[in-house]
């Protein structure tokens, strides 16, 4: 019994241990030779939030999902891709979440509306209060 129970105990830790192992994506940490690319890629980076980190950008974050990302980010700039379409696929693969820049959609509207409404809801009973008083 002891034994099955350290077998299951190593079979689990075995992908753990491998994904310490893995190197980082090649352009994680090197920037691109031509500074205008490198420019492009850092001005989009600033606005990628780390899903690991969520405070932090893609270009800010240690984190190994952020290199991955900084990779995915500079090969797409160095191959000629705009910005505005890597951003896209990045929101399509990782959810609207990863921009700090929102967009307004059919999942997002309310966070637009809302305050929106609040603001006019407001103005409304503050006019009504001061028409009372005059």
């Amino acid at each position: 019994m002891r034994l099955a129970l350290a077998l299951l105990a190593a079979s689990l830790a075995m992908p753990l241990a491998a994904q310490g192992e893995v190197p980082p994506a090649p352009y994680a940490y090197r920037q691109l030779d031509d500074p205008a690319q490198e420019a492009q890629a850092q001005d989009l980076m600033e606005t990628l939030r780390c899903l690991k980190c969520q405070s932090q950008s893609i270009a800010d974050s240690d984190a190994s999902m952020a290199g991955d990302m900084r990779h995915q980010v500079r090969i797409r700039i160095a191959a000629g891709e705009e910005p505005e379409a890597i951003r896209r696929w990045l929101m399509d693969r990782y959810g609207d979440y990863v921009s700090y820049e929102p967009v307004m959609s059919a999942t997002t509207w309310p966070l637009f509306a809302v305050p929106a409404l609040l603001v006019v809801i407001a103005l409304l009973l503050f006019s009504r209060r001061f028409r009372r008083r005059s």
